[in-house]
């Protein structure tokens, strides 16, 4: 509904005037157009909700059939392409049909407020000016929902018949390397693909990991077991204690387990050297060089690049005392005069012909099967036939028309 008002000044406006209803407004987006939004306005201001509803369940079942010949196209057009380009990004392009699109969107969009939104709402306005400019563009954070989407799927199973770790993601790193980025060596994914020493190392720091020993000629010489960095049991207690992340003003709920100490360094897998940090400020830590340590206190103490302290953020402004003042007062300044009659509508009681109605409004009308009395909606237009605010209403000449 709020995505449908962008495009629909007339109802929007109705709606912030408190002329139409939620209700009615919902259901005249659902079929409204930039082309058809003033008549079907005008058909809210006349009837009720029901009538709304029964009028727009009419304009949909006019538009059936030609909605099943675009069904059928989209669902020929469907398609999608994943390649790696010559820079080494993972090219995604695509066309999805409605439903599943639909289910796309949803899901980045459910991702992305994990990611991003929440964190947002946190933050009072005019804090860390300097960091809210570093936030990613719109289609950076899509990108990054897209990855948490990933994770998340393999991570609860799509085909549970199928093994486990045919799925995983495998980065292949010198021990070298994990402990100092500068070192030379590699850490590269399993098709060969470079990945930077800092990206290793902030996996490292949550996931499966083999050791593997070679000799001088690169022959392994001995694989050890699989272990978890983080044991589930130290993971959950990881998890009440921090709550979210903790990077100042962020406090996202998902988050991944972060050594302040890192483990190929010699820090312990312990309570005191983890904190939960989300993926962007994960990233912060260990690529963008964001610093983090834990005071004697136990305290976290966040840095930025250049070493300035990040102070936490004040708490979030408290709901006034009087709400319902402070709305009626905002109404005042935007001059609303919000009244007992304002959404009432023109509706006196009469009968409604939801067929005639839908002769009348929509635009394929003057394709449509003639009307009982025999004429094309455009005809009995032309001919002085009832309004909008009639065929709604069910006006006593309309009832004599289709009699």
């Amino acid at each position: 509904m709020a995505r449908a008002l962008g495009t629909l000044p007339l109802l929007s406006e109705a709606l912030a005037r408190g002329e139409l209803s939620y209700s009615k407004v919902r259901e005249l987006t659902r079929v409204a157009t930039p082309e058809t939004e003033e008549r079907l306005l005008a058909v809210g201001r006349a009837g009720t909700a029901e009538h709304v509803e029964r009028v727009v369940r009419g304009w949909r079942r006019m538009d059936q059939k030609a909605e099943a010949r675009e069904a059928t196209k989209r669902h020929a057009g469907r398609a999608l392409q994943v390649y790696q380009d010559e820079d080494g990004m993972v090219v995604v392009r695509g066309r999805l049909e409605p439903e599943v699109g639909a289910v796309l969107v949803q899901a980045l969009a459910a991702a992305r407020e994990a990611l991003y939104q929440k964190a947002d709402e946190n933050v009072p306005a005019g804090t860390f000016a300097d960091v809210s400019a570093e936030t990613p563009t719109m289609a950076q954070q899509q990108a990054d929902a897209l990855g948490l989407l990933a994770e998340t799927a393999l991570h609860h199973g799509i085909d549970p018949g199928a093994p486990a770790e045919r799925y995983q993601v495998v980065v292949h790193v010198d021990a070298e390397v994990l402990a100092d980025p500068e070192q030379p060596g590699q850490s590269v994914l399993e098709d060969g693909a470079r990945v930077p020493a800092e990206t290793s190392q902030r996996l490292a720091c949550d996931a499966s990991r083999v050791v593997m020993r070679h000799d001088p000629d690169g022959r392994i010489t001995e694989v050890g077991a699989r272990t978890r960095t983080i044991p589930p049991a130290l993971r959950r207690a990881l998890q009440h204690r921090d709550r979210g992340c903790r990077f100042p003003g962020c406090g996202v709920r998902f988050g991944q387990g972060h050594h302040i100490r890192h483990w190929a360094h010699g820090g312990p897998t312990t309570l005191s050297n983890l904190a939960l940090l989300c993926r962007r400020h994960h990233r912060a830590v260990h690529e963008e060089g964001y610093q983090v340590d834990r005071q004697l206190d136990g305290e976290l103490r966040f840095r930025r690049p250049d070493g300035r302290l990040l102070p936490e953020v004040p708490p979030a402004a408290a709901v006034p005392a009087d709400p319902v003042r402070v709305m009626r007062t905002r109404h005042e300044t935007q001059g609303l005069q919000i009244h007992a009659r304002t959404a009432m509508p023109g509706w006196l009681g009469e009968s409604l012909d939801v067929g005639y109605a839908i002769d009348v409004l929509h635009p394929l009308s003057a394709t449509a099967t003639p009307a009982r009395c025999g004429l094309q909606a455009d005809q009995r237009i032309a001919a002085g036939a009832p309004g909008i605010e009639a065929a709604v209403q069910g006006s006593h000449a309309f009832d004599a028309a289709t009699s």
